[in-house]
């Protein structure tokens, strides 16, 4: 299997470069995702989506790539890839926005005003990238100031 990878650090800020690498953590986060839905059969089968998502991780390890281009990935790969996607928060903001007031970067989730502003128009690895990045920084209210309003909030 050959990958489109980047080497490295990822890219900073908004950037709308071609390519949008799906980090390594996120195929693992997805895999485990599957595992806890399908888990393997008694004879140690693999379910589809989990297989066609180890596939592209014994890949990048093989390679050692910490990222893999989203539009070299199998359709079985990207399906279970945005399958667990779907499962996560889709947004980092916690109603605190300090690009309203003319913030570069907002205090509350850590986006620039470019992000925040296209934000629904980003494809799902492009909003995982940005998701990266501020956790890896970590320095926004929803990670220190006002962590509690990350939560995710179950009924009951």
């Amino acid at each position: 299997m050959t990958l489109g990878v980047k080497r490295g650090a990822l890219r900073p800020r908004y950037d709308p470069l071609p390519m949008t690498g799906i980090h390594i953590t996120d195929i693992e986060s997805a895999i485990n995702y599957w595992r806890a839905l399908a888990p393997a059969s008694l004879e140690g089968a693999l379910a589809t989506p989990t297989r066609a998502l180890a596939e592209v991780y014994a890949a990048m390890v093989f390679q050692h790539v910490v990222e893999v281009d989203e539009f070299t990935l199998s359709q079985a790969a990207l399906q279970a890839w945005l399958a667990w996607y779907d499962s996560t928060p889709d947004t980092p903001c916690i109603a605190i926005c300090s690009t309203s007031q003319g913030d570069e970067e907002c205090k509350g989730c850590g986006r620039t005003f470019a992000e925040v502003q296209h934000w629904t128009a980003l494809r799902p690895a492009e909003k995982r990238q940005i998701w990266r990045r501020i956790t890896r920084v970590g320095t926004a209210w929803r990670f220190n100031k006002y962590a509690e309003r990350a939560i995710k909030k179950t009924p009951g």
